[in-house]
């Protein structure tokens, strides 16, 4: 003897019991069986397109290599806030290098393939170019690719100028063109994404008590290595005379547009 369960849906067959409006069930069935099939072609399935950005945040990114020390139109970079040893006090955990990382909202991971904007920004305690990390310098006042950035000229990063300005790899400040404040990680507060936990980025120019900008506000644009692909320049030591420079040298500043 078999009993026949009247399911969830109110359904008491299944499209094998050839009863009541089998032939409508049946075409139905086909229907969705087709949709999903058409989805899956063209990667619309939700764990597709959740696998698909995941795959293009964490896969690893080739940065530009700077020849002449310039950042050109086009040149993919990293955006590092380099560390300050210069409070002893500090935790460890406030230490290190951090790079400035898209941090999308977890429903968009889910839902969808690529990155929607605006998107919200966190700093990453990681130095190694990958989709999330490594950003293209675009420009959007028609200036050519590979055309070198210069003081005035806007772009995806946004900068001020009229000369081209040697920056890469070295300490910039990037300003928000309607507030004047720059771009910081204060490295005290904290945030939690769907990457786990990270460092805040915030607008907001840190002065010291000579009224010049805190390290929090430092950042450098990170190329790649030409010696080695596999790293960045950001890992070759630095000599001497550069770090005498560096100290004695006005610190570029750069103008966000957004």
């Amino acid at each position: 003897m078999f009993n026949l369960r009247t399911s969830m849906s109110g359904r008491q067959y299944s499209p094998g019991v050839l009863v009541g409006n089998w032939n409508e069930d049946v075409c139905l069935e086909e229907e969705l069986l087709k949709d999903f099939l058409c989805k899956r072609e063209r990667g619309e399935l939700l764990i597709q397109k959740s696998k698909k950005l995941k795959e293009n945040l964490y896969k690893k990114e080739q940065l530009s290599i700077s020849t002449d020390g310039f950042i050109h139109f086009g040149d993919t970079v990293m955006v590092v806030s380099p560390d300050n040893n210069k409070s002893p006090d500090k935790e460890p955990t406030m230490s290190g290098n951090l790079s400035l990382a898209v941090n999308p909202k977890e429903t968009d991971i889910l839902l969808e393939n690529e990155l929607k904007a605006p998107c919200d920004m966190s700093a990453i305690s990681s130095v190694t170019p990958i989709g999330r990390n490594a950003f293209r310098i675009l420009s959007i006042e028609g200036e050519c690719m590979g055309e070198p950035l210069r003081f005035g000229q806007n772009f995806g990063l946004g900068a001020s100028g009229g000369f081209p300005e040697k920056m890469a790899n070295t300490k910039i400040l990037i300003v928000h063109s309607h507030t004047n404040q720059a771009l910081a990680v204060p490295r005290i507060f904290w945030i939690r994404t769907y990457f786990g936990k990270e460092f805040e980025v915030n607008c907001h120019t840190y002065l010291d008590t000579h009224r010049a900008e805190e390290d929090k506000n430092y950042w450098v644009m990170v190329t790649g290595n030409p010696s080695d692909k596999s790293t960045t320049m950001f890992d070759r030591p630095k000599p001497p005379s550069d770090a005498d420079r560096e100290q004695n040298s006005e610190i570029p500043k750069v103008i966000c547009p957004c």
